[in-house]
């Protein structure tokens, strides 16, 4: 008996969403839920094209080749469930209980996935000749390095002379009820690894020593105190949070040569990539000069960069009236924007010059043990997703 099936007398959303749930889908594996949506979408007419990367399952799928393209983007993957003891029931058996469906991945996003796919059937059913096109960009690496999944479908999609004008991506983005908050663009994030070199010996002979934890001190205290700008209207100011601090083996008496650390930068749109890592160089090259003026040592650092990805912004316009219509139209109430948060897929769409933003179900669970979404909840996201493309596409 198939897993459809099974969950027969359900809403179709929620039919799906369990069924999806049902496959133990750790990042970067998929475990067969791309082929389930991958076969709803091509009994709609939609164009499938798998598109492996790596150890990555991915696809591109389409609809219509006329118009402007409104894309919904999603991931299969989900992070692992640890301990799995302590979930009230098994994190890959799809629970329902007290109006609540509970398993890895509810919240974030096979729920969303769920209702993306029935959104566009209903959508292809009433409107069977829409002239503007549908497209379906679905990773499995969202959760994971993010390396071989949305970026290199991006790349791919350059390639093929595709461009995508509309982007929805499923994220979790309410707070306290459904639709409550649209992302509307997402931060900058920004990884620094910094290593201080000294010199190692003997704690008992500390005029042979050069000890690199005690040159970390001032860094972290410039770093922390600096304020890398105000923000503006769409983000909050940039803050950087230190994140490790690791020095020695463990021996209790001996002065480390090397400490390394770590921080993290999440950056509104008043800065960027270049200008954080210049600022940081010569804030810490100023702390390392002042510490040898101060006792004589000599260090050198040195400081390797990941850029996870660049500020991006979708400022109100087509797609945020057309979400927040359909949000009005479904919730009574209009949507409030943010870009608050931790960084999305949606930082590899945007360059493509897409208006990009994030709806899904309340975030209250994700990542946590018994993780849930609220059942009735699916049903309504399918409708918006459903009346957002009313709106945005010629039909």
């Amino acid at each position: 008996m198939s897993a459809i099936a099974q969950h027969d007398g359900l809403s179709p959303t929620l039919a799906l969403a369990m069924a999806l749930l049902e496959r133990p889908s750790v990042t970067p594996h998929d475990a067969g839920c791309q082929a389930l949506m991958m076969a709803r979408l091509a009994a709609l007419g939609f164009e499938v094209v798998p598109l492996p990367f790596g150890e990555v399952q991915n696809f591109w799928a389409r609809r219509g080749g006329d118009g402007p393209l409104l894309c919904f983007a999603g991931h299969t993957d989900v992070v692992p469930a640890h301990p799995e003891e302590a979930w009230q029931s098994p994190p890959f058996t799809p629970t329902l209980r007290e109006g609540r469906l509970y398993g890895r991945g509810a919240a974030d996003m096979k729920g969303s996935l769920a209702a993306m796919v029935t959104a566009c059937e209903r959508f292809v059913a009433a409107h069977p000749d829409h002239r503007s096109s549908i497209g379906f960009l679905i990773t499995s690496d969202e959760e994971g390095p993010a390396r071989d999944g949305t970026r290199r479908v991006v790349e791919w999609l350059r390639e093929q002379g595709q461009h995508i004008d509309y982007c929805l991506v499923g994220e979790p983005s309410s707070q306290r009820q459904l639709a409550d908050v649209v992302k509307n663009g997402r931060r900058g994030s920004l990884h620094g690894l910094l290593t201080v070199t000294g010199r190692e010996g003997h704690v008992a002979y500390p005029a042979q020593v050069q000890n690199p934890i005690h040159a970390c001190g001032p860094i972290i205290g410039v770093l922390v105190n600096e304020v890398w700008d105000r923000g503006n209207d769409f983000f909050p100011p940039t803050s950087l949070q230190i994140t490790n601090l690791h020095a020695g083996r463990g021996a209790v008496n001996v002065v480390p040569r090397e400490a390394v650390l770590r921080f993290n930068f999440r950056f509104s749109s008043e800065v960027s990539a270049g200008d954080l890592q210049e600022r940081v160089q010569t804030l810490v090259q100023t702390a390392l000069l002042n510490e040898e003026v101060r006792d004589g040592q000599v260090y050198t650092h040195h400081i390797q960069w990941e850029l996870s990805g660049e500020p991006f912004l979708t400022e109100p316009g087509a797609l945020v009236e057309a979400v927040s219509g359909a949000v009005a139209a479904e919730c009574g109430y209009r949507p409030a924007l943010s870009t608050s948060g931790g960084t999305s897929d949606g930082r590899f769409i945007a360059p493509m010059g897409a208006q990009v933003v994030e709806l899904g179900p309340v975030n209250a669970s994700i990542h946590k043990v018994d993780e849930w979404v609220e059942a009735g909840n699916l049903e309504r996201l399918s409708r918006i997703y459903q009346g957002t493309l009313a709106r945005l596409l010629e039909i």
